[in-house]
Parts: C-alpha cells; structure tokens; sequence
C-alpha cells in the first residue's frame, strides 16, 4: 500500500530530529495520547535541606571577666592573680577558661570558670541541644576519677538547666572538697569547678558553704554572658 505524500514527509523529517526528541515524532492519536501522559509527570522535586533553630549566642564574653573583682576576693581571698588566669584553649571562640587560686594563711581555695559555645548545625543539630548533651557529659566526668562519695543532683535557678556535682578527693595527704557546677544557658555550657582544702591544723572547708559559693558564681556567669550579648561586644 502506498504511503500519502504528507505522512512520507512527516517519517522522513522525524529521521533527522536528534533521539531526546523522538518522542514528539509520532501521529496521530498517538501524539495525543502521548503528550498527555507527558503532561501529568512532573519531574520530582529535591528534598528540602534539614533546617535547625539559630543559636543564641554567637561568642563568648572574656571568661576572666566573668565573675565580678568582689566575687573573686570572697571565694578565693589572697588570690594570685586577682584578674584570673586565661587557660590555653584549641580555639577560643568556643571554649574558655580561667583559673583563680590562693592560700589565705593555711586555707587554699581554687575557682575555675569554663565556658562552651555549641554553634547550630544541620548536620549536628541545634546549638542548645548539642549544649545540652555536653553539659550531661561534664556532670558526669566530676564524678569519676578519684574522686570519692559524689553526689549529683540538679539545681533549679540557673540558666535553662544545671546540675552540682559534690565529691572527696586526697591529694598529698590533705583532704580537699570539690564542688563542680555545670550550667546550660541556651547553646552555652559553663563549668565551674570550686575546690578546697585546710592545710596543717586548718579544717577542712565546708562542702556545702563551698557549693553555695559555687552555685553564686555559675549565675553570676550566666548573667555575663546575656550581658555580653546584649551589649554586642
């Protein structure tokens, strides 16, 4: 049978047109049905990026600066540096810390602020709750080692959360008191770590007058770091 002159031409054009459009080349109904079913596919769209809250806080204050010269004086009298000293740090835009000690005739106290910045990440999550499995980490840490009797328990009034941590330790034959203070305040973690000890005939510190100090200064610190913040400095 013979082809009609126009479907000859319309095979014969369809001959030259590259493959990734062979699909339009077709008659009749075909054509049709075909463009139809074309139109109802749509190409899938990418699956949206994971998105986490923004962080509260983008840097830390000077953690020297942390606690104020008249806190300094009542938690470790006779300090040797009033000011503190900063410790070395990997990278101090996310981590801080400064260190504060003094004898008092035979009476030793030591005071260490440390601060933890946790930025947002889409792959890590969010700032506050990357924080917050920090902080439960440094609760646990001041009670292992060698020290003895640790209790911890949580501490309402500070920060979004926090937890005391109060053990024993014998260095060199003195027995020191530990009181470690950890506080989440949003995507900040801050440790603080007060210990002391009586030497020769000086009794042993109170734990619990240490722990209320401790506590004082671990919202003394939160305070500092909204202030920073607000400040923007």
């Amino acid at each position: 049978m013979h082809r009609s002159a126009p479907r000859l031409a319309r095979i014969l054009a369809c001959a030259t047109v590259p493959m990734v459009l062979v699909a339009g080349c077709s008659s009749g109904s075909d054509d049709k049905d075909e463009k139809n079913a074309g139109g109802s596919a749509r190409p899938g769209s990418p699956s949206a990026s994971p998105t986490v809250a923004a962080a509260k806080f983008s840097k830390l204050p000077d953690v020297c600066t942390a606690l104020s010269g008249k806190t300094v004086d009542k938690l470790v009298p006779k300090a040797q540096n009033k000011k503190g000293k900063a410790l070395p740090s990997a990278d101090t835009n996310t981590s801080a810390s400064c260190l504060w000690s003094g004898l008092d005739g035979f009476k030793y106290r030591s005071l260490t602020v440390s601060l933890k910045l946790f930025h947002s990440d889409p792959g890590l999550g969010s700032g506050d709750r990357r924080a917050g499995e920090y902080a439960t980490q440094q609760a646990s840490r001041a009670a292992t080692g060698k020290v003895t009797d640790p209790k911890t328990e949580k501490v309402a009034g500070i920060g979004d959360e926090a937890t005391s941590v109060s053990s024993k330790e014998k260095k060199d034959g003195d027995e020191f008191r530990n009181q470690t203070v950890v506080t989440r305040t949003a995507n900040v973690v801050i440790t603080v770590q007060y210990d002391g000890a009586g030497y020769e005939k000086e009794k042993t510190p109170d734990a619990a007058a240490l722990l209320k100090d401790a506590k004082s200064a671990a919202k003394e610190a939160v305070g500092a770091i909204a202030k920073d913040s607000q400040s923007g400095t």
